[in-house]
């Protein structure tokens, strides 16, 4: 009996370090943009945590990465089910493969741009959208947080902009290496001269901090180097 007990001591033991590592990594891969909003790299895609009276999901990363998200959330003293709003900035498998996961644990409505919307395979499909987006609205998180059309890397690539926190969330719209902008990688992209056009449509908005679908976030002179972008990509 005494042994039983030993392997069962042992055994919650290892359980409770393996979940202590766990949230160890959760805590190390994520950052804290601005106040109550945290962006979470899970297998090398972000994934970005609004946290207001509702809890407000940009993109979910690839399938399996749900228990990350819900691990962290819980960490805040949150619960998954607070999730009212899932927003994707485009249909690639990296941004929305967790969404099925992510439906199933909560009541959230489901966001996207209505151009990648489609019934085919390894895409969003139409009867998991709640919220066919066009471009222009305005979503509530943030006290306002404007969708921008921003189509190159898909036809239906948005970014989101909180004109309050001067923040600017591109998705894959565009990359960055080290401190410096890119536009989406041609071989994934459906139109660079509509990610060009997307760009210039970006760079008149008033802002400080630019977030990626991919990397850590760029607050130093971020409006400068999106001109630097757009002056390399000129005709």
């Amino acid at each position: 009996m005494s042994e039983l007990s030993s392997e069962s001591v042992i055994y919650h033991l290892t359980r409770k370090m393996s979940i202590i590592s766990e949230i160890r990594r959760l805590i190390q891969s994520t950052s804290k943009i601005i106040p109550n909003v945290y962006q979470l790299t899970i297998r090398g895609t972000n994934v970005i945590l609004i946290v207001e009276e509702k809890l407000t999901l940009i993109d979910t990363g690839l399938r399996g990465s749900s228990p990350h998200i819900t691990g962290f959330i819980r960490h805040l003293g949150r619960s998954p089910e607070e999730i009212s709003l899932i927003i994707l900035t485009h249909k690639h498998v990296d941004h929305m493969g967790g969404l099925a996961e992510l439906k199933q644990l909560t009541s959230a409505k489901v966001a996207i741009h209505k151009a990648d919307i489609s019934d085919s395979v390894f895409s969003v499909k139409s009867r998991d959208v709640d919220m066919p987006l066009a471009g222009g609205e305005v979503l509530q998180p943030l006290g306002g947080l404007e969708v921008i059309h921003t189509p190159g890397h898909t036809p239906g690539s948005i970014s989101l902009f909180s004109q309050r926190n001067k923040l600017l969330i591109v998705g894959d719209a565009l990359r960055k290496r080290r401190k410096t902008l890119y536009l989406p990688p041609k071989m994934v992209s459906s139109d660079l001269s509509q990610a060009v056009e997307s760009v210039q449509r970006m760079a008149q908005l008033d802002f400080n901090i630019l977030c990626f679908g991919h990397g850590l976030p760029l607050s130093d002179g971020a409006h400068a180097k999106m001109q630097d972008l757009i002056e390399r990509n000129k005709n």
